[in-house]
């Protein structure tokens, strides 16, 4: 019966949403039984007989086991605890533990798949170890730190990597609005600073990675800047490619690459323009060969020349009088794009339209380092789609730009002293034009 169903879903619901294992410690014939005997009891097998074969490989390869953990649906919910009670994590410290769990499987994907993979290591940990950390929540942003912590010492980016200090002050007041101790913080930082975070690899992944690798030197920096864009191993910071996102702006526009991530100037050779049929699907900017079709596959090369716009900026570009109808697009990591639209209607719609996704969607960043240490370094800020409703993000941008306006007015009113060397007013630069961009 209908009412029946929708009883099954809550307690389903209920049990995922605790990690509660009633539904596994009651007998079939108990009181939960009778309302499971319909459909969901078998679920609850077949999600058992799928993740004993997803741990022991039973069939499938490291690289499959994450879409089965990740789907946004009951079952997988289901599968995704069933798999996780194979680790015991009682009494390990919480990057022991992402290690070992990484040992089992390649964490690859959709991104919001990935984030779902870890929000059930997440609660896995906190079954374990009830009283290591003090929320569920806690758990997952410090599991979320470390995994952003990997990418900025030993991913592909330039420029200055985190320090100790800024990583702790990162993530001041983020253990539901208390602090972290500092003890354990500064463990887990060195634990990924002294080793890298990595997860398992099938055999033929890793023969194709090491030909991989090759490649990489034979394109210079290009390779480089895109893997850490479109296959960073991180899935805070990829590229979101959803492939039911909404369509808000199609058109043709020609591209130049201004400067490339953190704002180093782009080498000569590879500055020129170039024309696309651009689609602005979520908050990717795919840029193709030719037209769009929604039935169509994106071909490996649309995937390398997406520009992801969470966090982005467009502008008029005043500073560009080659030509007219110029929009620049500043994106999260400071690489500078040039857009020429078709017309000034045109390129102001762009304008328009891609500040209103990067707006409506990003997520709020992780805070910055707070200015106690001297040097500056730029929050990171997170790939993923924002959690909250429109009205709350509309407040978290109030509560940010007060905040940065505040920021700013202190920044300037100190300005670097006339005898001070190159470093520290290069410092200063670089977080004032944060601060401006912002």
């Amino acid at each position: 019966s209908h009412s029946n169903a929708d009883l099954q879903n809550a307690v389903l619901d209920s049990s995922a949403a605790m990690g509660s294992n009633e539904l596994q410690e009651k007998d079939a014939t108990g009181a939960l039984g009778h309302d499971l005997s319909n459909g969901n009891s078998s679920n609850l097998e077949a999600a058992r007989r799928l993740a004993k074969r997803l741990y022991h490989l039973d069939r499938f390869k490291r690289s499959d086991v994450a879409k089965h953990l990740g789907k946004n649906n009951e079952f997988s919910k289901l599968v995704a605890e069933e798999y996780l009670k194979f680790f015991d994590f009682t009494g390990m410290t919480l990057d022991c533990s992402l290690r070992s769990f990484f040992k089992a499987f390649s964490l690859i994907g959709e991104t919001q798949e990935r984030e779902r993979v870890l929000i059930h290591f997440s609660s896995r940990y906190y079954q374990c170890n009830p009283n290591a950390i003090s929320s569920q929540d806690g758990v997952h942003c410090l599991t979320c730190a470390m995994m952003l912590l990997n990418t900025d010492l030993h991913g592909h980016n330039i420029g200055k990597k985190m320090t100790c200090q800024e990583f702790v002050a990162n993530l001041q007041g983020m253990n539901d609005g208390k602090d972290f101790p500092r003890g354990l913080l500064k463990a887990l930082y060195n634990s990924i600073k002294n080793e890298k975070l990595e997860w398992a690899v099938d055999e033929e992944e890793k023969k194709k990675s090491h030909s991989d690798g090759t490649d990489e030197k034979d394109n210079g920096n290009q390779t480089k800047a895109v893997s850490r864009i479109g296959n960073s191993n991180n899935p805070f910071l990829d590229i979101p490619h959803d492939p039911n996102a909404a369509v808000y702006k199609t058109g043709f526009l020609a591209r130049k690459i201004h400067a490339d991530m953190d704002g180093k100037k782009t080498p000569r050779g590879k500055r020129g323009w170039k024309t696309f049929y651009a689609v602005l699907k979520g908050t990717v900017l795919y840029l193709q060969k030719d037209e769009y079709k929604p039935e169509k596959a994106l071909s490996e090369e649309d995937l390398k020349n997406a520009v992801s716009v969470h966090h982005a900026l467009a502008s008029k570009a005043t500073d560009y009088e080659k030509k007219p109808n110029v929009l620049k697009l500043k994106t999260a990591d400071w690489r500078v794009l040039l857009f020429q639209a078709q017309s000034q209607e045109e390129m102001q719609t762009w304008i328009n339209k891609i500040n209103c996704v990067a707006a409506v969607f990003s997520a709020p960043p992780f805070p910055a380092a707070i200015g106690s240490q001297k040097k500056f370094s730029r929050p990171l800020l997170p790939a993923t789609t924002t959690k909250l409703s429109q009205d709350e993000q509309l407040k978290s941008h109030e509560a940010k730009l007060k905040q940065i306006s505040t920021e700013l007015a202190e920044h300037r009113s100190y300005p670097p002293d006339k005898k001070l060397k190159g470093k520290e007013v290069d410092d200063y630069k670089l977080k004032d034009h944060y601060l401006e961009f912002e």
